[in-house]
């Protein structure tokens, strides 16, 4: 066996690429503007979430006010009914004056109804509607009001929903943009001028993608 040392093995090193005077002024500038950008549509979404929750509420209570009216419609229409059936069993005994004393007291819905009722003459006409209150003769209480809620509602509910879209929307170029930031601010940290000018390529895609899509969408 010789006695003679081995040479220890060459470890080459790499050394980095250097770096065009416009490389980090650019990651820089870009950095700065995707902060703004960040910034605005975090604003933006803050203020269409507002909108929509504020429209969600309102629907809410349009649709209980909807809902509050249809009870006491209902209720309105069972306390009538009770009223008419006297009024038959008044008729139907005799008593006319307390078939009057019940028909001069009935509110108007039922009133105009029962008028046109008793026009078609149901007790010797066997075509003609059992009772006023088929929908040819009565109209409901509050069915107008109902109806235009319920409406306004629906209206307001489509509105809430676009407007959390618009928000969702701006969340999402929150997080396009963060990204922007991450591939700007790494991008100046490789040694290889390659992975170094794809980075900020990268960026800058993502960039101008996030830019494109906020000028899209409405202020708030």
């Amino acid at each position: 066996m010789s006695d003679e040392p081995l040479d220890p093995p060459s470890i080459e090193i790499t050394k980095p690429e250097p770096k065009t005077r416009w490389f980090e002024p650019a990651c820089a500038m870009l950095m700065a503007v995707a902060s703004v950008a960040t910034a605005w549509c975090s604003y933006q979404s803050w203020q269409w979430s507002e909108q929509s929750s504020a429209l969600d509420t309102h629907g809410d209570k349009i649709e209980r006010q909807a809902i509050a009216w249809h009870l006491e419609a209902q209720e309105t229409a069972s306390i009538q009914l009770r009223l008419v059936m006297e009024v038959i069993a008044a008729q139907m005994e005799g008593n006319e004056k307390l078939a009057r004393f019940y028909t001069d007291r009935f509110p108007p819905e039922i009133k105009s109804a029962y008028g046109k009722w008793i026009a078609l003459n149901p007790f010797e006409d066997p075509a003609a509607p059992p009772h006023p209150f088929v929908p040819a003769l009565y109209t409901p209480r509050f069915e107008r009001e109902i109806r235009d809620a319920s409406a306004e509602a629906a209206r307001v509910e489509a509105e809430a929903s676009i407007a959390g879209h618009y928000a969702g929307s701006y969340l999402s170029g929150t997080v396009i943009l963060a990204m922007v930031l991450l591939f700007a601010s790494t991008a100046e940290k490789f040694d290889q001028r390659r992975v170094r000018m794809g980075s900020l390529g990268f960026a800058v895609a993502l960039f101008l993608f996030a830019i494109a899509r906020m000028l899209m969408l409405p202020v708030a």
